[in-house]
């Protein structure tokens, strides 16, 4: 399967959410719930653990990216993700690399190919 990289510069088809969904994989649904719910104290349920990665128009989506200002960046400039925007590293992304530094890696890789 092909790298499927999100609007923000995640890596959806490396994501434990992304691969349960793709997988009906239960025990890796609760799993990432327990460890999500932790990480980011918050209230995780294992039901909210699927995602059809947010490059996609259809399907469930975990639910951050339902309201991601990223995703709804690039869907309105009709991109894939920032590294394709002319006014990459706007102020959203930066902030969001705080927090996901591998995302701006992965963004950069795609500007400089």
């Amino acid at each position: 399967m092909c790298k499927m990289i999100g609007s923000c510069g995640i890596v959806c088809s490396d994501c434990p959410a992304f691969i349960a969904t793709q997988n009906d994989d239960e025990d890796l649904r609760k799993k990432t719930a327990a460890d999500w719910a932790k990480m980011y104290d918050a209230d995780i349920k294992p039901e909210d653990v699927f995602c059809v990665g947010c490059l996609q128009s259809n399907g469930r989506l975990f639910s951050h990216c339902n309201v991601c200002e990223i995703r709804k960046c690039c869907r309105e400039k009709g991109i894939d993700n920032c590294a394709y925007c002319p006014d990459y590293a706007c102020d959203k992304i930066i902030e969001f690399f705080g927090f996901v530094p591998d995302a701006k890696l992965t963004l950069e890789r795609i500007r400089n190919s």
